[in-house]
């Protein structure tokens, strides 16, 4: 390696987990975000010596490599939805019914994205904010999360995406419209969220019902990937949480997480791994939970199959 090629390494690393979370946000997958990562970097490093400073910043020039990347993918790659965007509420007394052949949205750790050394706003990868952005065209996505996430201005947003300033900021209207009641609003802070849902944890342990609604708000949803069954509302959370006790016994261990900026619990079942929980928290309560039951998304996390045992 010359010296030329490590100092491009050590100029372009820095970008890594802000690209990541922009090829999240593009796509809904984690796995795939990493190997859109991947992908940026080869070739932005096939393409070193064409790099001009003058046109754009190393910056804007490695978006611009993300972003094609990103559009490549997304013309092969159906949308990652979440159950709540498929169908009409559930009743929690029906049957479950699996979904295996979506292409589920997909939660993104935060230990992918280290915190004291990146400055992402983690608001913007929440996600409900993320399934809002997989009912958007690929390039209506692209230009609100470049104009509204990421702070480019139309003309660099219109350079990254090799488009126009007037068809981005037509994008981008668009966009607005669509994802406007999934908002990254004031929501207590990191410590408070946390509380809360360390509140349900006790709860759940003790399979406690009573002591879980009093948790939530009024028009909770509860959404469980694979499954395309979701619940609104605290009573009928409530019924299925009776019944998840009753069908699946009251052994239960649970793990604290974190994802999409969001706390969460990874829970075993008789020692067994069950599922990944995730909540968003609001000042009133828990207004949603999403429950992963789902071998990759357990990877993601690197979470051990059996309570105790050896990790992945």
């Amino acid at each position: 390696m010359t010296e030329v090629d490590g100092d491009f390494d050590l100029r372009v690393e820095p970008f890594r987990a802000e690209l990541l979370a922009y090829c999240y946000r593009m796509l809904g997958s984690a796995h795939d975000a990493e190997d859109l990562v991947q992908e940026t970097y080869l070739r932005a490093w096939r393409a070193r010596e064409r790099y001009d400073a003058s046109r754009a910043s190393l910056r804007t020039w490695l978006y611009r490599i993300a972003t094609n990347a990103c559009l490549t993918a997304l013309e092969v790659r159906g949308r990652r939805p979440l159950p709540s965007g498929l169908a009409a509420a559930s009743d929690p007394r029906g049957p479950l019914v699996r979904g295996e052949d979506v292409p589920w949205l997909q939660p993104l750790p935060d230990a992918w994205l280290d915190p004291a050394r990146t400055a992402i706003d983690r608001s913007s990868l929440r996600l409900a904010f993320a399934a809002a952005l997989q009912h958007l065209s690929a390039r209506e996505r692209g230009a609100l999360i470049l104009r509204d996430v990421l702070g480019f201005s139309a003309a660099e947003a219109a350079e990254i995406l090799g488009s126009t300033t007037a068809s981005v900021n037509s994008a981008l209207q668009r966009a607005r419209v669509r994802v406007k009641d999934a908002g990254t609003g004031r929501e207590p802070s990191a410590a408070e969220q946390r509380a809360w849902v360390d509140r349900y944890m006790r709860a759940f342990e003790r399979a406690d019902v009573e002591g879980l609604k009093r948790l939530l708000t009024e028009d909770v949803v509860m959404e469980m990937p694979p499954m395309l069954n979701w619940f609104a509302g605290r009573g009928n959370y409530g019924v299925f949480m009776d019944w998840v006790f009753a069908a699946s016994g009251t052994d239960w261990h649970l793990e604290p997480l974190a994802a999409n900026g969001q706390p969460g619990f990874a829970a075993y079942r008789r020692r067994e791994l069950h599922t990944v929980q995730l909540f968003t928290v609001a000042d009133g309560g828990i207004t949603r939970t999403t429950v992963f039951q789902d071998p990759d998304v357990f990877a993601l996390f690197d979470l051990a199959p059996t309570l105790g045992g050896p990790r992945p």
